[in-house]
Order: C-alpha cells, then sequence, then structure tokens
C-alpha cells in the first residue's frame, strides 16, 4: 500500500499534515518526466531535535530522508541522512505546528525546486546506493549524490530501520564554503523564522502539559524551543509579526538566484545579515 508507512504513524485527526491522495499520487506518477524536473524540498523540522528533512518526488510520493545537520555546500562535508517513509506529494508544502503524537513540533518549508536525475535507472541507483541528482532551488543548486553506507535499499535484517546515507555536493559552481544553514535561516514559503510560523498558529500549544508536554524539553533543542515559544507569545500578544514587516520585501527575497552562491554572497558584504 502507498504510504502505509507514513499513515500508520500518524492520527490524521489530530495532526495537520496531509494524509496523502492516492489518486494525485497515480496521476502525478503517470505524468512523470524526470529529465524535465522533479519536485524537491526541504524542511526544517524542531522536533524533540532540530534536523532537515530532504524530500525527491519519485513515482507520486515524496522519497525522504532526515539530515540531522542540514545540507552542506562544502564537498568535503559529508552529512548523514537517514532514510526514513516515503511521505505524500501534499506535504511538499506544508508548514506549520504539528502539536502531538509522531514528529511533534515546528516545520517550516526551509527550500523547494526541482531535481533531476544524473542517471538514467533511479531505482537502479537506489537499490544500489548511488543516487546522483542535480537541484535547482532557492538555495540548493548544482550537482549532489545520495550514497548509501550500509543495509538495503527496502530491506534490511530488520525491516522499516531507518536506513543511513550520506548526502554530498559535488564540486562545481555552485559549492563553497558558506554555512548556507546559518547564512539562510528562514522560509521560503512564509519568508518567517520557527517563532513566527508558531506566532501564526498555534503560540500556546505548548504552553502546559495539556497536549502531552513539549515535543523538546532537553539540550540545546530544548532551549531553542523554549525560546521560540517565548518570542511567538510576544509576537501574538501584541508585537508586530517579523512576517508582516518583511511581507514587502518576500517577493525579492524569495526570488531564485541565477548566479552561484559564493559570487553572489562576494557582491553582498552584508552577507551576515540574516536572510532566509
Amino acid at each position: 500500500m502507498v504510504l502505509e508507512k507514513y499513515k500508520q504513524k500518524r492520527n490524521f485527526k489530530t495532526t495537520p499534515e496531509p494524509a496523502g491522495d492516492p489518486k494525485l499520487a497515480a496521476a502525478r506518477a503517470k505524468k512523470e518526466q524526470p529529465e524535465k524536473g522533479l519536485f524537491f524540498c526541504v524542511q526544517k523540522h524542531l522536533a524533540s531535535h532540530l534536523h532537515y528533512d530532504f524530500r525527491l518526488e519519485y513515482k507520486g510520493v515524496l522519497l525522504s530522508w532526515a539530515v540531522p545537520k542540514g545540507p552542506s555546500l562544502d564537498p568535503k562535508t559529508k552529512r548523514l541522512a537517514m532514510h526514513v517513509e516515503d511521505h505524500p506529494i501534499e506535504y511538499g508544502t506544508f508548514e506549520g505546528v504539528i502539536p502531538e503524537g509522531y514528529g511533534a513540533g515546528i516545520v517550516m518549508l526551509w527550500d523547494q525546486g526541482t531535481w533531476k536525475p544524473a542517471v538514467d535507472d533511479v531505482d537502479a541507483a537506489l537499490k544500489k546506493g548511488d543516487l546522483k541528482f542535480t537541484l535547482d532551488g532557492y538555495k540548493l543548486k548544482g550537482s549532489w549524490v545520495l550514497v548509501r553506507t550500509g543495509g538495503q535499499w527496502g530491506s534490511r535484517s530488520a525491516p522499516g530501520d531507518a536506513r543511513s546515507w550520506l548526502l554530498i555536493k559535488h564540486k562545481d559552481e555552485w559549492a563553497g564554503d558558506v554555512d548556507i544553514i546559518e547564512f539562510a535561516p528562514r522560509s521560503v514559503k512564509s519568508d518567517g523564522d520557527f517563532e513566527d510560523i508558531l506566532a501564526q498558529d498555534r503560540p500556546d500549544v505548548w504552553e502546559s502539559n495539556r497536549s502531552g508536554g513539549r515535543p523538546a524539553t532537553g539540550g540545546e533543542a530544548g532551549a531553542m524551543l523554549a525560546t521560540i515559544i517565548e518570542r511567538a507569545a510576544a509576537l501574538k500578544a501584541g508585537a508586530a509579526s517579523p512576517l508582516a514587516a518583511r511581507g514587502r520585501v518576500s517577493r525579492r527575497t524569495t526570488a531564485k538566484p541565477s548566479t552561484p552562491a559564493k559570487t553572489r554572497i562576494k557582491r553582498k558584504p552584508a552577507a551576515k545579515r540574516r536572510t532566509r
């Protein structure tokens, strides 16, 4: 069954996440033309810990990997990417608050665009554990590869276990030593940060234990969430949301760049300014 694992883990009476439309998945799979580009996205997810969900459209669903430290533009940096259950194609535009249950936390649409496989047979590449592709997103561009470090695609000694892969940037004009996670932290959908998303949605959801407690209570993630909750409450209480102030420039700041990241940054002395 398509998306069986995804649906087993979620209660769609309480989560705002999409359940997935089988007809839509089948229709998209039928019309897929990988050579012309398929959808991809990266969702920044603060749950029990902060991570980045890397998703590639294929056969009507989103193949998904959880990247704890997020993508890196430096080819020397290999980022762990844990293969997780496929997600519905509708999930690609999801941004909001998951109040409780599996994946509880805040989800930000950090990047999106199109991807093209650099191989003739995607299924064979996935089975082999060596998928080369190109990205054309707002933040991530150029040549990349996902390399499996253990287990088998679709099966393992313990079925359902997450598989370990590495997400690596290839050397090209879009590679560089810029920390894209720090340089461009905000949403490509709303131009907001986590506190903006929470303030727009449910700023009081974790003020008590009525929803089963906060998704993160200790460590860096817990401290980050506590600060975000305070800021979101302040925004909701009366302070103007940064989203409103940034609304006038949203179109400019979310336009896809047409030049390599490292070149573009060199022309901007104010690179330390927090953009998306």
